[in-house]
C-alpha cells in the first residue's frame, strides 16, 4: 500500500482554518510552528485557543522578540499530544513510510521554495526555512498533504521530488533537517469546563513568568539603536527584522487576548475583560507599526517612535498588570 494517511478525512480543497487564522485576525500567521500547532490541534477537534497562555511570558530577547511555541508537555496535558524530537539518522521519506504507516505524524523543517502554498511569496523563488507536518503521503502518486502556516494543502510531481531529495545527488555535507514525531493516539478530550480550569492554571504559571522589565521598552531603546542600520540596508532588511520583532510581538499578544476571552466563555476568566482589550490594543498598535516602520526606511526619513512605543508599553503594563490582579500574583512596581 503506497499511501499512509494518518486524519483521514482531510482535503485541501474543503479545509476551513481555525478562527486563530481567520482573515479578520490583526495578524493571520503567527510563525510557522504555532501556525501549525493551532491547525494540527484544530484538525483534530480539539480547542486550540486552550493552549495559549504561555504568551503571557514572551519577552523581547535583546534583538528579537521570543519566538513563541507552546510547551510540548503543555499539549499533552491539555489534549494528550506527545511530540518529541525524531532521529533523523536515515532520508526522510523513509521515515516517513514508517511513521505515517504507523499512525504518527512528523513535523520538519522544509524549503518554502518546494511548497505551492506559498506562491506568492517563495514558491520557486526563494530558499527559505519553514516547518511543515506531513499528514497523507502516497509514494507511487508522489503526492503530499501537509499542514503549514494557516491551512492544509498538497503538492506533488516535482514539488514531491525536491521536498524528499530523491533526485539530489548525494552530498556529504548535507545536513538532515530538524524534525519530530507527534502521536496522536492518546488524545485527551477534557470536558470544556475541565479544560477551560487546566488552561487557566497555565495561564498562572506563565503570568507569573512574565518579564521583569517591560519589554516593549527594552524593544524601544533597541529601536532607537537600529533604525539607521535598518534603513542603511533597506526594505529586504526589514522585513526580516520585522518578522523577528513586531511580528511576533503582536501575533503573540493577540492569541493571548483570544485566549483569555476564550477562557471568560468558558467560565474561567472572570474578570479577564479589561487584560484581553489592553492586548488586543497593544497587538493593533504593533500592527500600525510595522506599516508606518516600513514607509519610514523607504523613505530614509527621521522617525521618532516615542509615541507609539509609550502606548504600546503602557498596553503591555495594563494587561499585565490587572492579568496578574486577577490570578492572585504579586504586583510589580513599575511600569518599565
Amino acid at each position: 500500500m503506497s499511501r499512509q494517511v494518518v486524519l483521514p478525512g482531510l482535503d485541501a480543497g474543503s479545509y476551513k482554518p481555525h478562527m486563530l487564522h481567520a482573515e479578520n485576525r490583526i495578524w493571520v500567521e503567527k510563525n510557522c510552528y504555532i501556525d501549525i500547532v493551532i491547525e494540527l490541534v484544530h484538525a483534530l477537534d480539539l480547542e486550540p485557543l486552550a493552549a495559549m497562555g504561555f504568551c503571557a511570558a514572551v519577552d523581547f530577547e535583546g534583538d528579537c522578540f521570543t519566538f513563541f511555541k507552546p510547551p510540548h508537555d503543555e499539549l499533552r496535558e491539555l489534549f494528550g499530544l506527545d511530540i518529541q524530537e525524531l532521529n533523523v539518522w536515515r532520508p526522510l521519506l523513509e521515515h516517513s513510510i514508517w511513521h505515517l504507516g504507523a499512525g504518527k505524524l512528523i513535523s520538519t523543517e522544509a524549503d518554502a521554495f518546494h511548497l505551492p502554498d506559498t506562491s506568492a511569496t517563495d514558491y520557486r523563488r526563494n530558499h527559505v526555512k519553514t516547518t511543515i507536518i506531513l499528514a497523507d503521503l502516497d509514494v507511487e502518486q508522489r503526492r503530499l498533504g501537509y499542514f503549514h502556516n494557516a491551512g492544509f494543502y498538497t503538492l506533488e510531481g516535482d514539488d514531491f521530488e525536491s521536498l524528499f531529495r530523491l533526485s539530489a545527488a548525494p552530498d556529504p555535507a548535507f545536513m538532515p533537517l530538524f524534525a519530530e514525531l507527534v502521536r496522536v493516539d492518546r488524545l485527551r478530550r477534557l470536558p470544556a469546563g475541565e479544560l477551560a480550569e487546566m488552561a487557566r492554571l497555565l495561564l498562572a504559571k506563565h503570568v507569573s513568568r512574565r518579564p521583569a522589565v517591560n519589554p516593549l521598552t527594552k524593544f524601544h531603546r533597541r529601536f532607537q539603536d537600529d533604525l539607521g542600520v535598518i534603513q542603511r540596508e533597506g526594505l529586504n532588511y526589514y522585513h526580516t527584522w520585522a518578522f523577528a520583532t513586531i511580528r511576533q510581538m503582536g501575533a503573540a499578544f493577540e492569541s493571548l487576548s483570544l485566549h483569555l476571552r476564550w477562557l471568560m466563555r468558558a467560565g474561567a476568566g472572570e474578570g479577564f475583560g479589561p487584560a484581553a482589550e489592553a492586548f488586543e490594543r497593544l497587538s493593533l498598535t504593533a500592527k500600525a507599526f510595522i506599516l508606518k516602520a516600513a514607509r519610514v526606511v523607504n523613505s530614509r526619513r527621521p522617525f521618532d517612535a516615542s509615541s507609539v512605543f509609550d502606548e504600546m508599553s503602557g498596553a503591555w503594563y495594563d494587561g499585565m498588570t490587572t492579568l496578574a490582579e486577577q490570578l492572585g500574583l504579586p504586583a510589580r512596581a513599575s511600569s518599565t
